[in-house]
Formats: C-alpha cells, structure tokens, sequence
C-alpha cells in the first residue's frame, strides 16, 4: 500500500512554563500536544473534534509550521517536515495553508481585499503584478464575492463575507492541503452552512485534503469522510464518519454524541444523556494512566484499576480506540 499523504507520529508540543532553581532549570511543562498520530488521504477530510483546550489547535499551528513539534514526525508524501530550517520551510508552506477561525481578528483592518490576496503571492514573488491582480480577482470569484470589491476593506465585509476572503487567501498558493481551524464556530448558524457547502465544492474542484478542527460534531458529521477525537492532547478513537457516529467506542466519544441534539422531539427525550462529572484536567499536570479516567462513567467495568496506572494504546487498525474496555 502507498504511504498517506499526510502522516503524523506520536506528535508532541511541550511548552515550558516558568523557572525555578538557581541555574534556571524548567519548571512544570504543559502538555499541550503529546503523542499524537493520524494518517490523512489526499483529496478527502479528517475531522479532529475535542473539547476546548484539548491541544486542537496546537496541533494545527505545529502542523503548519508556526509552532516547532517538541518530537514526532510529520511527513507530506513521505518528506519530513519536523526539524526543518526556516529556509526549508519556505516551499512547503505553498502547499500547507491554514483558515483561521476569527475572520474579524485573522485579516488586517488596514488593508484591502485586493492587498491582502495579493499578500503571500508577493511574499512568494509569483507573477507579474498585472498577473497576481487578475489572480486576486479570480479567487474572488471562487469563493463566491464579487471581483469589483477588491478594493474594499474587511469592515465592509459581513462576518461570512470575511471568512470567504480568508478561504481565497489560503487558496491564493494553490495548496494541498488546507487546516480548517474551527472556521465556523464563530459565524452564525445561518451562515454555517453556506461555508461548508464552499469548502466542499473548493476540494471536489481543486483536489484539496482538508483537516477540519471543531468542537461541534454535527459540522464534523456534514464535511468529515474520517474523524479523530482527541482528549487532553490524545487521540482516542478515529474510524470513518459513519462509524463514529452510529458505532462509538470510546466512552468519551459517547458522552460527545449524546449532547448533540437530535431533530425529533420524541427521539431526543428518550435518549439517555451522558454526563461527564468534573472538569476537563490541567495539561500541566495530567492524571496518570488513560487522562480520561477521573471523568469516565465506565472505569469501574476494568479489572485491577488499570485505568489509574496503564495509559491504554490506540489499537484497532481501521476504527482505532485508546481504552482497555476495547482491548480484548
């Protein structure tokens, strides 16, 4: 079998926090990212979903180059990308873009539209200026606004409008791949839809592989063809979307179906809700053995408090799970 487009390895992104001692030795560590592995087809989805502050977003900046990876490895068609110098870097980023979730805070008020798409095309000195212009105005048309708005600055612009624009700068490189750090959740519910629908044409047009990063699963369900769910700076279950859905494994998936609201009334109050107990642990200071143990309904079912002092592997070849339950 050839190797996946995009292969991440026991991924890690420790930041230190503080010092202490005389000659400056480290003080606590927060593991924000720490072990991380997925595999990404070209041309299709993997949706990572989490709870806030389970590394989501780390991940996506290490894998995009604006944060170093602490260790692990991160390969684009079997190149290495981890320990790259900054001169390395600098044709792999043509291929890797990022659409960030703000678009109120991810564009620069002082500039145009025209200014702003025409950015990473100067910065890569591709074209003439008569070239980027009609460039510019060409991935206006792609995302849906109008080419004679180019001039206009991002205040002019409604919120889905904006994102629309931080979807044409990432398109501006004619990447592979793109990651979609949670490029919905902060637009309207009317509007969410109108974006996803975008992102799924722009892939199916241009061949895009797209990591797709949000807490809500029902936008996973619409544009995800894999999802992986990720706890505390782990992945603890990935398997293909209909899987997830209908068959979870990991009691952490469960309690995350059980609180998306089902559209029948009678079907949504017959259900049983899961509700987790306490608060999501500190990165700073991460239980022992599965990280989720502390707020699992289930860990009672396993024999020998193994869930306090064994952290469990991500097993199970296409539907993966991290949890002793799953292991025999």
């Amino acid at each position: 079998m050839s190797e996946p487009f995009l292969q991440v390895r026991s991924l890690t992104k420790h930041f230190p926090i503080g010092k202490r001692g005389l000659f400056g030795r480290p003080g606590k560590v927060l593991r924000a990212v720490d072990g991380v592995s997925f595999d990404l087809e070209r041309g299709t989805t993997l949706g990572l979903v989490g709870e806030s502050g389970c590394g989501k977003s780390t991940t996506a900046r290490v894998l995009v180059g604006l944060h170093e990876a602490t260790s692990g490895s991160v390969k684009i068609e079997g190149h290495e990308l981890v320990g790259l110098g900054r001169s390395a870097w600098r044709p792999w980023r043509r291929r890797l873009q990022m659409i960030f979730q703000d678009p109120y805070a991810s564009l620069d008020p002082r500039q145009s539209v025209l200014s702003i798409l025409e950015e990473p095309l100067r910065i890569h000195r591709l074209g003439k200026p008569r070239d980027r212009r009609l460039r510019v105005l060409s991935l206006l048309d792609a995302v849906g606004l109008d080419p004679r708005h180019a001039q206009r600055y991002p205040h002019e612009f409604s919120g889905g409008q904006r994102q629309r624009i931080g979807i044409a700068r990432a398109l501006a490189l004619e990447p592979d791949l793109i990651v979609c750090d949670e490029p919905v959740s902060a637009l309207d519910v009317s509007i969410q839809a109108q974006i996803l629908n975008l992102l799924k044409e722009l892939q199916g047009r241009f061949g895009l592989s797209y990591l797709f990063i949000a807490h809500d699963l029902s936008v996973v369900r619409h544009i995800a063809d894999r999802v992986a769910v990720m706890y505390l700076g782990r992945i603890v279950e990935t398997a293909d979307r209909d899987t997830i859905f209908s068959s979870p494994r990991h009691p952490y998936t469960r309690s995350l179906l059980s609180a998306v609201p089902l559209p029948d009334p009678v079907a949504e109050r017959a259900r049983r809700r899961i509700v987790l107990t306490g608060d999501v642990p500190s990165p700073l200071d991460p239980p022992s053995g599965c990280t989720f143990h502390p707020r699992c309904p289930e860990r009672d079912r396993v024999e020998g408090r193994r869930c306090e002092s064994e952290a469990p592997a991500l097993l199970g070849g296409e539907h993966e799970c991290a949890c002793h339950l799953t292991e025999s």
